[in-house]
């Protein structure tokens, strides 16, 4: 499944629009609150283990909407965003989400 966040894919023509796709992941509270009290603490540099964290939010959240176009007939997803977006009442948790627009290409 070809997945791409530009409109259109050179040299391959859309037949067909199957419709909008999306998968999302949470990253739990404990998580979310460690994760931003060591950024307060850690000047010019990041925890590998957080990055690590997001990432695998990001690829859970990619894999679900590849999924759903899968299932929808697609072969590829064009137009993806990611968007990162605090929830919960004191913003303890992250939530990763992945959208896009299912297509049929030759």
């Amino acid at each position: 499944m070809l997945v791409t966040t530009t409109s259109n894919i050179e040299g391959k023509h859309i037949t067909k629009y199957v419709g909008l796709v999306n998968g999302e992941a949470i990253i739990g509270a404990n998580l979310v609150k460690d994760f931003f009290t060591t950024i307060r603490d850690v000047v010019g540099g990041h925890s590998g283990a957080y990055v690590q964290a997001l990432r695998e939010a990001k690829s859970i959240a990619l894999k679900e909407m590849v999924d759903q176009a899968t299932r929808l007939g697609a072969n590829a997803v064009i137009g993806v965003d990611l968007d990162y977006q605090t929830i919960g009442g004191n913003g303890s948790m992250l939530m990763v989400s992945a959208n896009g627009t299912a297509v049929i290409m030759e």
